[in-house]
């Protein structure tokens, strides 16, 4: 069943990121009524297909070993933290609104957009995990090859390899004159759900580094560990679906254009932490 659920949810996304939105050329909009019930994070998708870690990693089972870190494999998505203690569901369409989140990171699950980097910094935290360095997300995405700017290998954008290149989703639901858009626009849930924009993770089999670290390039821009520079930004890596080459080429792409606290539907996140 959530194989179908997926392949259903599948057909929903095309993006836009504070900064860096490549308009696309018109195309039909997509049916503005979709249904936001159904997440794709379903409480048994947490567990990953790629195999168990070694037991000497010194890792969890979704992470990857790399040097001296651990880092997600697939970018995460947010469960809630009830006040029990107990865990609920939370879409991956929605904005977090002050609700206390945990991470958690699987394959063929949509990852969590409209997150802000105090929020996945938080829901790292609640996973006994922290945000990724600049370093240590560079050297996920490329493999040990410092001349790569892929995670394919390689200097040269392949199309298609990883889900980038598809521009704006804010012209299809809210018109190609950029002055009338709202924060409220860009957080707008449908915007995620639009045909052919964001997918799952491990969706595109070729968007793999030869560490087996997902999706680093394209899907959802990743915010890291950066603390504020003098004008108050972060940083977040990667591209999106929409972009990954304007602010720099695949793994060394780059937005500091936003505060700490800002968010919108391109913006997820991974986690890392320190190996035992």
């Amino acid at each position: 069943m959530k194989a179908l659920r997926h392949a259903l949810l599948v057909a929903l996304w095309l993006a836009a990121c504070g900064g860096v939105d490549a308009l696309v050329d018109g195309g039909d909009e997509a049916d503005a009524s979709v249904d936001l019930a159904d997440s794709g994070t379903d409480d048994d998708a947490g567990a990953p297909d790629a195999g168990p870690a070694a037991p000497d990693s010194g890792c969890a089972p979704e992470m990857a070993r790399i040097e001296a870190a651990c880092v997600d494999r697939w970018e995460a998505h947010v469960v809630e933290v009830l006040p029990d203690g107990g865990q609920g569901p939370h879409s991956p369409f929605l904005v977090i609104a002050g609700r206390t989140v945990a991470a958690k990171s699987a394959p063929h699950v949509f990852p969590q957009g409209y997150i802000s980097q105090l929020e996945a910094a938080a829901a790292c935290a609640n996973a006994g995990k922290r945000l990724c360095t600049k370093a240590e997300f560079s050297r996920a995405c490329r493999g040990p090859d410092a001349g790569s700017s892929y995670p394919y290998g390689g200097t040269t954008r392949v199309p298609g390899a990883c889900n980038e290149g598809k521009g704006s989703a804010m012209v299809k639901l809210f018109g190609s004159n950029a002055a009338t858009w709202t924060y409220a626009n860009f957080n707008d849930p449908r915007l995620n759900q639009l045909d052919g924009g964001l997918f799952p993770t491990q969706s595109f089999p070729r968007c793999v580094s030869p560490d087996g670290v997902w999706d680093c390039v394209g899907n959802l821009h990743e915010w890291g560990a950066d603390p504020a520079d003098s004008l108050g930004h972060g940083r977040f890596r990667g591209g999106f679906y929409g972009d990954a080459e304007l602010n720099g080429h695949g793994c060394a792409y780059v937005t500091g254009a936003h505060e700490l606290a800002y968010h919108d539907y391109s913006t997820g996140f991974r986690c890392c932490a320190d190996a035992r």
